[in-house]
């Protein structure tokens, strides 16, 4: 099974897999908006530092999950 097919059952199957990719589009969607603002105040700049460490740390967790899969042909 390729990836895409994977990341797909997933976002069928898997409630948090698919939480975590809702989320992990909401934050680039935001820190985009915030990207066209300038100049940046304090705020926006500490805005988008947090929206990057959320987003990592969504796709982190959707990748241990990912990995988590069992391999199709791989018997255990």
């Amino acid at each position: 099974m390729d990836q895409e097919t994977l990341i797909e059952r997933l976002m069928a199957e898997n409630e948090e897999f698919r939480r975590l990719r809702t989320e992990h589009r909401e934050h680039d969607r935001e820190l985009e908006a915030l990207k066209g603002t300038a100049p940046l105040s304090a705020d926006q700049q500490w805005r988008i530092s947090e929206l990057k460490k959320l987003k990592l740390m969504a796709k982190d967790r959707m990748e241990a999950i990912i990995r988590a899969q069992p391999r199709a042909g791989v018997r255990a």
